[in-house]
């Protein structure tokens, strides 16, 4: 399947927004929004008033940008967001809340979603015991992440106890810093989301 391969901070520069996708370097000046705050390319200086369906499908690509979705899942994530009870917005966050990737970077054992994506996609995590290499695997209140045994000695995973110990972690999730594992309690509230997403405007777009 095609994925984005060019440079991530593009895609900020594009949204007007810090999307974090590259860890720490979002969090210095070299970070690219900080440095350049316009969209890129030739044209990007100039201020374009958006129409309503701009706004709405910028808004869909930033959801698609910080979660690192393809169009084809991103379509398949809202329909099943609107099988659901309750609001189509909120229970489409939900589903991108809970995919594996978004997990391991939530509970800090990565420092972005594409280095967790990463780190999923070979093998280094387990849920339940199990061992899962799917990223967008959809983790359910009551399953423990694990780092695998055969991954804790590797010198990445070194350093994520302490990394962990540092740092807060979401309300719906449990933390064990020393045997690096994790807790799903629930699924997030909206208040609990931090992500920069108007989720009625994609509504709204799909709605059309």
């Amino acid at each position: 399947m095609a994925r984005y391969t060019g440079p991530v901070c593009r895609q900020c520069r594009r949204e007007g927004v810090k999307l974090y996708l590259k860890g720490e370097r979002c969090y210095t000046e070299k970070c690219a929004i900080d440095r350049r705050s316009y969209a890129p390319g030739q044209h990007g200086q100039r201020r374009r008033k958006l129409s309503e369906y701009g706004l709405q499908l910028r808004e869909k690509q930033k959801a698609r940008r910080i979660y690192g979705v393809l169009e084809g899942q991103f379509r398949k994530y809202f329909r099943e967001a609107t099988r659901r009870k309750g609001i189509a917005g909120e229970n489409l966050l939900q589903i991108l809340e809970s995919r594996l990737d978004n997990i391991i970077y939530r509970l800090g054992f990565a420092l972005s979603r594409p280095e967790a994506r990463q780190l999923v996609k070979h093998g280094h995590f387990a849920v339940n015991g199990r061992k899962v290499n799917i990223p967008s695997y959809q983790v359910r209140p009551g399953d423990v992440i694990s780092v695998r045994e055969s991954s804790k000695n590797k010198g990445r995973f070194k350093e994520l106890a302490e990394l962990t110990r540092n740092q807060g972690t979401m309300e719906w999730l449990e933390v064990d810093s020393e045997n690096l594992t994790g807790k799903v309690i629930r699924l997030p509230s909206r208040e609990e989301i931090d992500s920069p997403i108007a989720e009625h405007l994609i509504v709204e777009l799909y709605s059309r």
